[in-house]
C-alpha cells in the first residue's frame, strides 16, 4: 500500500481547486521549504521535493484526472509511486512559474547555494494524423522536424557583466535582515557566456536550424486531442543546457464506416425487412478486416449486436472495448403492383402485426441485451 501523502493535502488545496490556485499553493509551499531557506534541514528538503511532485501531477490536466480516479496507483503505467524528483528536475521544470524577480530568483539564487540552474531549450509542437487502424494497433511514424541544434565552429567568451556566472548578486536589507539578492544577468540571459565568433546562419545563441528525422512510437488507444511528449527531442538549449521536448498532438482521421465511442466502435448495419424476418448472414467491417455475423430471424430494427473485444485497446491497459452493430431495418419506398399485392395478402396475418407493447419493451430489451 502506498505511504505517500495525498497531493491535494501536500499543497493545502481542495480537489476542486483551479489550476491557478494549485500554482499559487505550490509557490507558497516551495518558498516555505526551499533548501536555501532551510539549509541543512533534510525534512524541509523532502517536503520541498514532495510539493514539486504533487505540483507536477496536479498541474497536468491528464495526470490530475488519472490521479483523481486511481490515486497513486495508476494501473498500466507503474502508478505515480517512485516518482520522486531530484533538485535539478525541480529547478529546471518549475522554476519558471515564479517569473522574474521571484523569491527563487532574488532571494534564493534560482537554485541557491551557488547552484547555476541549467537552461532548457524550447519545446516543439507538431500535429500527427492517425487512422482508426493505426489508433487500434499503435503505430510507428517517421517525421521530419526542424530543430534548433548547437552549431559547430562557434566560440564563446565569458560574459564580462556577470563574470561568467550568469547571475548578478547584491546584498538586500529587508525586515528579516540582510539577504542576498540574485538576478539573472541581462547581458547573457543567464548563460554566463557570449558568442565570440559564429559561422553564417547561426543565431545569437549559437544555434542553427536543422531538419531532423525522428521516429515516433504511438501507443494503441490514443484519442483525438491527446498530447504525447518526447523528452529531449525539442530545440537544444544555448550553452549546453537541457533540450526541450517534442509535443505531439493527435488528430484522429474519421473512418468512413466505423464510428468511435470511447473504446467501443459503432457500425450501422442496414438490412431489408425480409432478412430481418427470415434471418441472414452478412459481413461487416471491423479492425483488421471484415467479420461475418449472423442476424437471427425476427430481428427488430434498433437491436444491438455486440462483438466482444473487437473495439479499441484502452490506453491505460484495461483491455479492449467492443464493436457494437446497430441493426437498421430498411423499408422500401417504391413497390411494384405485384409486390404490393403480395404484401396486401400478408397485411392481416397475425405474424405481421406488432406486439402490443413492442415500442415500450423494445428499448429496455435492447439495453438488457447490451449490458448483459
Amino acid at each position: 500500500m502506498s505511504t505517500k501523502r495525498d497531493y491535494y493535502e501536500i499543497l493545502g488545496v481542495s480537489k476542486s481547486a483551479t489550476p491557478e490556485e494549485i500554482k499559487k499553493a505550490y509557490r507558497k509551499v516551495a518558498i516555505q521549504f526551499h533548501p536555501d531557506k532551510n539549509q541543512g534541514d533534510k525534512a524541509a528538503e523532502e517536503k520541498f521535493k514532495e510539493a514539486a511532485e504533487a505540483y507536477e501531477v496536479l498541474s497536468s490536466a491528464e495526470k490530475r484526472a488519472q490521479y483523481d480516479r486511481f490515486g497513486h496507483s495508476r494501473p498500466g503505467q507503474g502508478g505515480f509511486q517512485g516518482h520522486d524528483m531530484n533538485m535539478e528536475d525541480i529547478f529546471s521544470q518549475f522554476g519558471d512559474i515564479f517569473g522574474g524577480g521571484s523569491p527563487f530568483d532574488s532571494f534564493f539564487g534560482g537554485g541557491g547555494g551557488g547552484r547555476t540552474r541549467q537552461r532548457k531549450g524550447s519545446n516543439l509542437r507538431i500535429k500527427l494524423k492517425l487512422t482508426l487502424e493505426e489508433i487500434a494497433n499503435g503505430a510507428e511514424k517517421k517525421i521530419k522536424v526542424n530543430r534548433l541544434i548547437r552549431a559547430e565552429g562557434v566560440t564563446f567568451k565569458n560574459c564580462t557583466t556577470c563574470g561568467g556566472t550568469g547571475q548578478l548578486r547584491k546584498v538586500v536589507n529587508t525586515m528579516l535582515g540582510q539577504m542576498v539578492s540574485t538576478t539573472t544577468c541581462s547581458s547573457c540571459n543567464g548563460a554566463g557566456q557570449l558568442i565570440d565568433k559564429r559561422p553564417p546562419g547561426v543565431d545569437n545563441s549559437g544555434l542553427v536550424s536543422k531538419e531532423d528525422m525522428i521516429t515516433v512510437k504511438i501507443p494503441a488507444g490514443v484519442s483525438d486531442g491527446m498530447q504525447l511528449s518526447m523528452s529531449g527531442k525539442g530545440n537544444e538549449a544555448p550553452g549546453g543546457g537541457i533540450p526541450g521536448d517534442l509535443l505531439i498532438l493527435i488528430e484522429e482521421v474519421e473512418d468512413k464506416e466505423l464510428k468511435r465511442d470511447g473504446t467501443n466502435l459503432v457500425y450501422d448495419l442496414h438490412i431489408s425487412f425480409i432478412d430481418a424476418a427470415m434471418g441472414t448472414s452478412v459481413e461487416v467491417p471491423s479492425i483488421g478486416g471484415k467479420v461475418r455475423i449472423k442476424v437471427e430471424p425476427g430481428t427488430q430494427s434498433g437491436k444491438i449486436l455486440r462483438l466482444r473485444g473487437k473495439g479499441l485497446k484502452d490506453i491505460n491497459g484495461y483491455g479492449a472495448g467492443d464493436q457494437l452493430i446497430y441493426i437498421n431495418v430498411w423499408t422500401p419506398k417504391k413497390l411494384s403492383s405485384e409486390e404490393r399485392a403480395k404484401l396486401e395478402s400478408l397485411k392481416n396475418s397475425p405474424n405481421f402485426q406488432p406486439h402490443p407493447d413492442a415500442n415500450e419493451k423494445g428499448f429496455f430489451e435492447r439495453m438488457k441485451e447490451y449490458f448483459g
